[in-house]
């Protein structure tokens, strides 16, 4: 399935990162998790954030954020927090492969019991949502939900979750939201009473018509959702990293200096765009990247030196964030004679402000994007001195 859906789904070369910077981008994690812990954060955030949003989700922290950092010439920036992030059982697969052909790795990639460690952590994670939510029975039944999962890019992964998730005696359900009812107390898929919902919805606050069965089970807490809509609203939307790349406000705060200045040092400066401040963003344009608020997959992100008038106009309308550029790390592939310059970017799988994997994503363009000879996801291999190795 993936040679026939997504032939670029892993890149064809390795990613290679000094362990210093590995230690600093888990630092990173632990300061935001830090920050965003804070009852003064918390209330601040929640207070604008939509209903669902502001109901406590029973205990559950939230599976697979994924932190993404830009990292060139021994500068690390995170750009992005993502609270459904995709890839981390495709990265698990791709780990074995790369084992398994590649038997003089040593210590640069992770061994097969390694590997084996962290498939058994997914598992051990959603049994950990379900504890922490005060379930008090063994957890029985996963749904994995996306819209239309079986036409989604990443649909194959959905189907080695639930190959894991049933290894350790947890039927699972690949549906999409619509599929749901609320009936008698239960959240239900046709007879199947339905647990737990392992979220990788883009609907975050489950406002769709098609997800009202899911936000009904959640409200009235008949299910455990992970992620679930609080998450990401004091993770992912793009205005945290305004207020967390803000010196100012992370002073008001009371964030301790020691964490502001992890934060501050490793989050490119990043603020809301107003309408008031149009005229000087345009003139900072070549040096800034735009995101919609609530975005996810870089779409309809564009760098400023490659905007036209037309979209500009289009960003001031709308939801906006313009953040400092922090350009992508290089890598070249091809043969030697003819090598191809790729772009790549980290991603820090996430749980509990502890990082479980550490992964690349190599491409040509913009932005990530699946869609290039030789790019995808990639291995990254751990060197003791370089920051980025050839």
């Amino acid at each position: 399935m993936v040679k026939q859906r997504c032939p670029y789904l892993f890149a064809s070369q390795p990613v290679f990162v000094g362990a210093q910077h590995i230690r600093q981008m888990a630092e990173v994690v632990r300061a935001v998790e830090s920050v965003v812990a804070m009852p003064q954060y918390r209330e601040l955030v929640l207070a604008g954030s939509p209903t669902v949003a502001q109901l406590a989700p029973t205990g559950a922290l939230g599976v697979f954020f994924g932190y993404d950092f830009h990292l060139i010439d021994g500068h690390l920036g995170l750009i992005e927090i993502n609270t459904n992030a995709g890839g981390a059982m495709l990265n698990a697969v791709m780990a074995r492969a790369h084992r398994a052909c590649c038997a003089d790795l040593g210590a640069m990639a992770p061994t097969p019991a390694e590997i084996e460690s962290f498939e058994k952590a997914i598992v051990g994670m959603f049994r950990h949502e379900w504890a922490l939510a005060g379930r008090t029975v063994p957890l029985k039944t996963i749904a994995i939900v996306d819209s239309s999962p079986w036409d989604q890019y990443l649909y194959p992964e959905f189907l080695l979750f639930q190959k894991l998730f049933e290894r350790h005696g947890l039927h699972t359900i690949i549906a999409d939201p619509s599929e749901f009812e609320w009936r008698d107390g239960a959240l239900r898929h046709g007879i199947q009473v339905v647990d737990l919902v392992y979220n990788r919805l883009t609907d975050f606050y489950l406002e769709l018509p098609e997800s009202s069965a899911l936000r009904e089970a959640y409200l009235l807490e008949g299910i455990v959702l992970t992620p679930h809509p609080q998450a990401h609203a004091l993770y992912a939307n793009k205005r945290r990293l305004a207020l967390l790349s803000d010196a100012r406000q992370l002073e008001g705060l009371g964030v301790p200096p020691s964490v502001q200045k992890i934060l501050l040092e490793n989050i490119p400066r990043t603020e809301v765009v107003e309408a008031a401040d149009a005229q000087r963003l345009w003139a900072a344009r070549r040096s800034l990247f735009f995101k919609p608020v609530a975005g996810f997959g870089s779409r309809a992100a564009y760098r400023g030196d490659k905007l036209t008038k037309g979209v500009w106009q289009d960003i001031l309308a709308g939801d906006y964030v313009a953040q400092e550029m922090v350009k992508p790390g290089a890598r070249s592939t091809g043969r030697v004679d003819s090598p191809v310059s790729m772009k790549f970017d980290l991603r820090a799988y996430a749980y509990n402000a502890s990082v479980q994997w550490l992964s690349a994503r190599v491409y040509q363009g913009q932005t990530t994007n699946f869609r290039t000879s030789g790019g995808g996801f990639a291995p990254v291999y751990t060197t003791p001195d370089a920051s980025v190795g050839e």
